[in-house]
């Protein structure tokens, strides 16, 4: 499987412009590690609460490991699987993968047999790097089958392990050899550029199935070093991030964003509201970048005469749009923090954001506007751009922009209008002075907590249950999380309909996470199509809404 190139998404006059403005420049993951290793060596870098690495020693461990995996095969373009939660040692993995030239596959904590078999298969992995158990789950037991009947997969390395079984599985330390970090560089040389494949993310799954997004250094550094700059991110900011670091948002915000200005980082595993609450004033976090959910529950879960959030200057919701009652209530809460909305997706990153100049006002009413480099349109259908203040697709053309998805020449074309700009599937409006605010979407998903959940992927599953004749999966509104999944469902036996449990049940078997199984079951006796047969499901929306609302308490 071909891996687009830089030259198959970008001009030649794109490449130079993007270098002319410092959007892009030479300077690799490795060699960034190792500049600034110099500068900010005894430093602590990250820390999970219960490992911490220093500048010096990320790039000496990971110079390290890189040697090891070198010693099991691993070589430039080779693809290397990442599946830890928030742990410290993500980042020595990490720096390890891009230091050999190989291409790291993050996959997120919460994913399954079913989901982590499929990024196996689509990315070619060889390579995974995987806790032995993670909240009670056999990371490793479920690597140790699915290696079994995929022999590209050669090496499954456990993090946090002392002994593993003999065969494919070893652990992190065995793999980790005891050189000198100087010499591990220079064996190793400098086998890639920042033009090269850097990581392959995958999406939440906005169609049937999540498709691997190919990024390089320079796309992903430049989304982050915009947001430095949006944010006034410096060496003084502690960044704190609960938001999974497998995925673009904790990725590029949680490690990328404080690496380049030479800040630290507090990486959360498991979040826990009130925990983060007491990990923020430990570790004095100043840069939060997550989902709209976890503010929401951090402002429920703050207790001034417990909690000390002096330290927070800049919070930014992401993900899904916030509302602004959400904002109006975190100024109250976090009086100290600026309050600011981002909106992106894993093809370009970020698309639009406040910035910490903006008006205040702006986060009320937006999500932001472009970085430096980059442009947005709003445009319909037809790709035409459509006039001021008008709802269309959220259109994006610039630097962090990925190289196409992986093994879908025809799908990533079918992305870009005639300018150039890559259609989203989000609706948005853009106002007079370049502003946009999200609207809605285009694409048939349900954003759960920062999680774009395929309805797809849930409907292909459900029908085949026995007890479903027919199915719809909807997003219902909720105050928390912003959507929860709902399932309409025709029963295949009037008499005997399938119960909720019984379909979470199903789902879960079949490899889904608990995340994405539907918490509300509507039992119908059809479901409203068009005169094509297609299902409306807007009338399906419109009708959960209606009864949540009925039944949803007023408050005061």
């Amino acid at each position: 499987m071909e891996i687009p190139t830089v030259s198959d998404r970008y001009s030649a006059a794109e490449v130079q412009g993007y270098y002319d403005s410092g959007c892009w420049t030479t300077e690799t993951f490795a060699q960034l590690i190792t500049r600034q290793a110099e500068v900010w060596g005894d430093k602590t870098f990250v820390t999970d609460g219960s490992t911490s690495y220093r500048y010096a020693e990320v790039r000496d461990r990971s110079a390290r490991l890189a040697l090891g995996l070198r010693e099991r095969g691993v070589r430039a373009g080779d693809r290397v699987a990442v599946q830890l939660p928030n742990w410290s040692e993500f980042v020595v993995v990490a720096a390890a993968v891009a230091r050999l030239g190989a291409i790291m596959v993050p996959i997120m904590p919460v994913y399954r047999r079913d989901e982590v078999g499929h990024v196996l298969d689509d990315a070619r992995v060889s390579v995974v790097v995987t806790p032995a158990i993670f909240r009670g789950f056999d990371h490793l037991g479920m690597y140790r089958d699915l290696a079994a009947t995929r022999p590209t997969v050669h090496t499954v390395v456990a993090v946090r392990a002392d002994v593993v079984p003999e065969g494919v599985l070893t652990t992190l330390a065995a793999v980790t050899p005891d050189v000198d970090p100087a010499e591990a560089v220079a064996s190793i040389g400098t086998p890639v550029t920042a033009d090269d494949p850097l990581v392959i993310v995958y999406t939440s799954g906005t169609t049937a199935r999540p498709k691997g997004c190919v990024h390089t250094f320079n796309t992903y550094a430049s989304g982050a070093r915009g947001l430095t700059e949006a944010f006034a991110y410096s060496a003084d900011d502690v960044g704190f991030s609960p938001s999974p670091i497998t995925h673009t948002t904790g990725l590029v915000t949680g490690i990328l964003m404080p690496l380049l200005a030479g800040g630290s980082t507090h990486v959360m595993a498991e979040w826990e509201p009130k925990r983060g609450l007491v990990e923020i004033a430990r570790y004095g976090c100043s840069v939060a970048v997550t989902a709209t959910t976890f503010l929401q529950m951090l402002l429920d879960a703050f207790d001034p005469a417990e909690h000390d959030t002096s330290s927070l200057r800049v919070w930014v919701s992401a993900g899904a749009p916030i509302p602004r009652s959400v904002v109006e209530r975190a100024r109250t809460v976090l009086p100290g923090a600026k309050i600011l909305s981002l909106y992106g997706r894993s093809e370009n990153l970020t698309t639009t954001t406040c910035t910490v100049v903006d008006d205040p006002e702006r986060a009320l009413v937006s999500d932001g506007a472009p970085l430096p480099g980059a442009a947005v349109e709003i445009v319909d259908e037809a790709g035409a751009i459509v006039p001021q203040g008008e709802e269309g697709d959220i259109a994006y053309r610039g630097p962090s922009h990925m190289l196409g998805y992986l093994g879908r020449p025809e799908e990533t074309a079918e992305l870009y209008t005639a300018r150039g700009f890559s259609r989203s599937g989000d609706l948005g409006r853009m106002d007079a002075d370049g502003y946009v605010r999200v609207t809605g979407r285009t694409k048939d998903i349900v954003i759960r907590g920062g999680m774009n959940i395929s309805v797809r992927e849930l409907e292909d599953l459900l029908v085949e249950h026995p007890g479903v004749g027919s199915s719809a999966v909807v997003g219902m509104p909720d105050v928390r999380l912003g959507e929860r999944v709902c399932c309409y469902v025709v029963p295949a036996d009037a008499a005997r309909p399938p119960s909720l449990e019984e379909l979470k049940s199903y789902l879960l078997e079949r490899g889904v996470a608990i995340q994405k199984t539907p918490e509300r079951l509507e039992l119908v006796e059809s479901l409203p199509t068009t005169a094509t047969g297609k299902i409306q499901k807007h009338l399906l929306r419109d009708d959960i809404a209606r009864k949540i609302a009925r039944v949803a308490p007023t408050r005061a």
